[in-house]
């Protein structure tokens, strides 16, 4: 059983117990290192962690998976640690467009889609076959992804190079595409396939052409899952179980508030616990959080470049979001709903105001996680979530006031405001989808960017870090290192992108680069199983690896 304090030193030490702090700490105990994860709040899972409530289970982040199937790279690095991970399923119907003048659905049959739009815009058949073709070609690259995991930190020179070769293969299928972003550039990228308005409508929320083709690409490929069964939270219960039985640590409540350097490296940490300071020494951080707050918190003053933080904090990110989470008194199946996401919006407003937080213009994504799981609600009963694109700035903050540390002060305005939101999208769901909805709810909940900042420390809320771009890209704002030496950085500040496959795989490459240092062999080991040169039988036979019993069961 693991103690109730830590041990004065380990191996390495982790800043983060959402999915991406637990896949390292899982990596480095299945590696033979000691490590000890430290959780600001009561719970593990940071945006996986989601709530229950009066026997109701809710999501508030994830809500739907991409590279979870069988054969994606996630479960590819979960069998390193153990082969009872949660088995996401196959989501078939995806995603449906609705507006006043379209109700359209993606399935994991995209061709039927394409048949449909054809249907409707006989003119333009050639293009539409096109625009399918293109996410087609998009498709295949994703099909070789699985064994490009590893970064580039973790290759010597010959690697490199062939490592760069294989990525700009890769890239092939995206770059005719990447110039289009923008209203005029994503206007001329559609222009390419159909100059019909109504054409264009289908997306318009959508700010460059790739956001277009991708979903369209992870449709031919099959790689949207529905969530684990019992939700997202599955995944860091997991991997918090397999870390424990293999004699990791996970401890709570304890906010890290300085990270301690001698000689310009890692040599411990201070966290606070209960009112009380205390310091852990150690040979490796990493830091799975928010990496402003390490480097303008944690660290010493002058520690990072200043041009660096600056650029940090300049760098374009994913929005946040308010979400509401509603409990059904009946199934939602009743209320004629299915397993997709359903994306309601109204074709004239404009793409800006699609995704800048009115609860009046704003797109609204509606889906129901009980038509998936039973599990997340009792019998005869069911859940909504109801969410849009919002930020920590709308509204003035929502209305909220800052404390002499800089936290937000949520008052009567606040709580006010979140109850007008709520209404308005409940109302606007109520008139274009669901005719009775209110009839039906027991009672829901809301967050807000505030309500997801409080709990996970992202910055300003933001659902998955730092955008994929060419700006965020020239100022190196992603990174698995730091200036410090064996400080380094996991989770969505260290690679762009967002969701749980970035998640996890910025875990796996942090852990190669410090079990390149510690211990080559299972460094190799690793690195030959992901780049798919051996088998997983490689890391199950291993006498180099700590054993785990594959025993964990999970409770409904």
């Amino acid at each position: 059983m693991q103690k109730n304090t830590p041990k004065d030193f380990y191996d390495v030490v982790i800043i983060g117990a959402g999915i991406s702090g637990l896949t390292s700490s899982a990596l480095f105990s299945k590696a033979g290192l000691s490590s000890c994860v430290l959780e600001m709040n009561h719970n593990i899972g940071g945006y996986l962690a989601g709530f229950e409530r009066k026997g109701f289970k809710f999501d508030t982040a994830i809500h739907w998976l991409n590279d979870c199937s069988p054969d994606g790279f996630v479960s590819k690095i979960f069998k390193i640690i153990g082969s009872d991970h949660p088995k996401p399923e196959l989501q078939k119907d995806i995603r449906r467009f609705i507006n006043n003048d379209i109700n359209y659905i993606v399935t994991n049959k995209p061709d039927d889609f394409k048949k449909e739009l054809i249907s409707k815009f006989p003119d333009d058949e050639k293009g539409i076959n096109k625009f399918f073709r293109d996410a087609k070609k998009i498709s295949k690259s994703f099909d070789s992804y699985i064994n490009l995991t590893r970064s580039i930190d973790t290759r010597n020179l010959i690697n490199k190079a062939l490592y760069g070769l294989k990525m700009l293969k890769f890239a092939t299928s995206f770059i005719p595409h990447i110039k289009y972003k923008g209203d005029e550039g994503l206007k001329r990228g559609l222009n390419k396939y159909s100059k019909n308005p109504e054409f264009h409508k289908i997306f318009s929320a959508e700010s460059e052409l790739l956001s277009c083709l991708v979903p369209i690409a992870w449709a031919y490929s099959s790689n949207y899952q529905n969530p684990p069964k019992g939700g997202s939270s599955a995944y860091p219960e997991w991997l918090s179980y397999a870390s424990k039985k293999m004699d990791g640590e996970v401890f709570l409540n304890s906010k890290v508030t300085n990270v301690i350097i001698e000689n310009g490296a890692v040599a411990g940490v201070k966290f606070q616990n209960k009112g009380k300071t205390h310091e852990i020494r150690c040979k490796y951080i990493v830091a799975a959080s928010n990496l402003e707050t390490l480097y303008e918190k944690m660290l010493p003053k002058f520690t990072i470049p200043s041009k660096k933080i600056e650029n940090l904090k300049n760098a374009e990110m994913y929005a946040s979001a308010v979400t509401v989470s509603i409990a059904l008194d009946c199934p939602a199946e009743e209320l004629n709903i299915g397993e997709e996401s359903i994306y309601l919006f109204d074709s004239n407003h404009s793409k800006k105001e699609l995704g800048a937080g009115s609860a009046e213009k704003s797109g609204i994504h509606i889906l129901s996680p009980t038509v998936r799981d039973k599990t997340l609600a009792p019998e005869g009963k069911g859940t909504l979530t109801l969410f849009i694109p919002a930020w920590i700035s709308n509204n003035n903050y929502w209305k909220c006031k800052k404390d002499a540390q800089g936290n937000y002060i949520r008052g009567d305005e606040y709580k006010e405001l979140k109850e007008k939101y709520a209404e308005i999208i409940i109302n606007r769901v109520q008139k274009k989808v669901i005719p009775n909805l209110e009839e039906h709810i027991l009672f829901y909940d809301i967050s807000t960017p505030i309500t997801y900042l409080r709990y996970t420390d992202n910055k300003d809320g933001t659902m998955m870090g730092q955008r994929p771009g060419k700006e965020n890209m020239v100022n190196k704002v992603a990174s698995h290192k730091t200036p410090v030496t064996n400080l380094y950085v996991s989770g969505h500040w260290s690679d762009l992108g967002g969701g749980v496959p970035i998640a996890v795989k910025t875990a796996l490459n942090t852990s190669l680069i410090i079990l390149k240092k510690e211990n080559k062999k299972v460094f190799k080991l690793f690195a030959n199983y992901i780049d798919g040169k051996k088998e997983i039988e490689s890391i199950s036979f291993s006498n180099l690896l700590r054993d785990y019993d594959n025993s964990w069961e999970q409770e409904f």
